[in-house]
């Protein structure tokens, strides 16, 4: 009886990121379809062609991207998020949320984005995080001062992290993309190398 639940666990474990993966490719596949003939019924009638849906998100998100790429659609875009910047709870979720997705921007690459190993003098303790800032210059009075970098320690499967504030010479850089850290640290490190 023992191994039929070992077995049986280990079924589990292997169709469940499969299955879940499915499930939400098709929900967000059959979402896209409603919303796109809700919105192109009024116009092509009961005509019906699969993977329209999917067809004008990704158009729509190419056009957003278009749009913003502008000056002045850009500063309408930010009277759009004026109540989302500055209603109390909804400020906090939209600004964290954006700032993540600001920082992994690709036309907002610059040096500041390193993946490091942080390792404490006198100890064998080593972490992997992301340097975010390269100096405690312009913050308020009461950080210590000097050849300091701000450091965001991932907390796996994203359920946060810390920012510690260190000096330099305790960081080794390691040559592996912000991305592929962030997608090692969702899990644990527990995946396999490519």
């Amino acid at each position: 009886m023992k191994r039929i639940y070992q077995y049986f666990f280990r079924g589990l474990l292997t169709a469940l990121p499969l299955g879940l993966t499915v499930y939400l490719l098709y929900a967000f596949l059959t979402w896209a379809e409603q919303i796109a003939m809700w919105w192109v019924r009024p116009i092509i009638g009961d005509f019906y062609i699969p993977g329209l849906g999917l067809l004008l998100g990704l158009a729509g998100i190419v056009l957003l991207g278009y749009l913003v790429s502008h000056k002045y659609i850009y500063q309408l875009l930010s009277l759009i998020e004026f109540p989302f910047t500055n209603l109390p709870v909804v400020k906090s979720i939209y600004s964290s949320l954006k700032s993540f997705a600001d920082y992994f921007a690709p036309h907002k690459k610059n040096d500041s984005q390193q993946a490091v190993t942080l390792k404490i003098p006198g100890h064998e303790l080593e972490m992997v995080g992301l340097i975010t800032r390269q100096s405690t210059q312009h913050l308020p009075a009461g950080f210590m001062q000097g050849d300091r970098v701000a450091v965001y320690l991932p907390m796996g499967y994203m359920i946060g992290g810390y920012t510690v504030f260190v000096p330099r010479s305790w960081l080794t850089p390691i040559d592996m993309p912000v991305e592929e850290v962030m997608r090692a640290t969702l899990f644990a490190w527990m995946s396999k190398p490519d």
